[in-house]
């Protein structure tokens, strides 16, 4: 599957916003911060599953900017589901509007905290989107172009929370298991596609991932997973602390993975 890019200049500016503190004193010091970033395995004392979840009132550091990747859905990069009739609802395992397509997997519900400046950023929007259990991106993969399942809209309520239930994401070569979602000011801004305010990513953690993976439908996911980690992860790989979800549940009942988004 085609790697999530677009391209050295993008990736560099992700990587200078998400470290701020990355003085850039000529071309030089620009390569020698750029490999540092690169390096930075600060997320590792975060790989068990474990995360800090800010308290109310105190500003946290704020999620780190990401690619959405060539599949984002939001007209950025072809088709455009943020515009669709349908598209703001809570369970994204099936397909909206005429398509028709269910996807498959382990039960997942999602829980997002949206903070701004500490406090509950209610009002906000959050558009979520994942692959499916067999890697596929609704509305580009092949067998799935005329899918649009795994994708979604909700709105904050008085406490920043959004929901959404979903199946737990395959893993495909060359990326850690993730979900990419999209913060909007405003509901009318996220269905009108207007300009995001934050661009980002959550992780599992491999725990959950491992569990996951060996049952049935996940098979390709167990190489995958096998041949990467967060470490090495082209998003995840400077430091992942704040992108890591907190996981709870079981194969049978499903499982729960929380984040806190805390922005500035």
């Amino acid at each position: 599957m085609d790697d999530h890019d677009r391209g050295l200049a993008f990736d560099l500016a992700k990587i200078i916003g998400r470290r701020g503190a990355l003085g850039l004193l000529g071309g030089a010091v620009l390569a020698g911060a750029v490999a540092c970033a690169a390096g930075d395995n600060s997320g590792t004392a975060a790989a068990s599953g474990d995360q800090t979840r800010s308290s109310g009132g105190a500003a946290a550091e704020e999620i780190p900017d990401e690619t959405a990747g060539p599949y984002p859905g939001d007209g950025s990069n072809g088709p455009n589901a943020l515009t669709q009739s349908g598209v703001v609802r809570e369970d994204i395992r099936a397909s909206f509007g005429s398509a028709s397509g269910v996807a498959e997997g382990i039960p997942l519900n999602i829980e997002l905290t949206v903070q701004k400046d500490g406090a509950a950023f209610a009002g906000a929007a959050v558009y979520l989107w994942h692959c499916d259990r067999e890697g596929r991106y609704s509305m580009y993969s092949e067998g799935v172009t005329g899918e649009n399942y795994l994708r979604g809209v909700q709105e904050a309520d008085e406490n920043g929370i959004v929901r959404f239930t979903s199946i737990f994401p395959g893993a495909y070569a060359g990326r850690w298991p993730h979900i990419h979602f999209e913060v909007y000011g405003s509901l009318n801004e996220a269905t009108t596609a207007a300009e995001s305010v934050k661009v980002t990513q959550l992780a599992f953690p491999e725990d959950v991932c491992t569990t996951v993976y060996a049952t049935s439908g996940y098979e390709q996911s167990v190489t995958n997973l096998a041949n990467s980690s967060l470490e090495s992860d082209n998003v995840f790989g400077d430091g992942y602390q704040t992108q890591l979800a907190t996981m709870s549940g079981d194969l049978t009942a499903g499982y729960t993975a929380k984040l806190d988004v805390p922005l500035t």
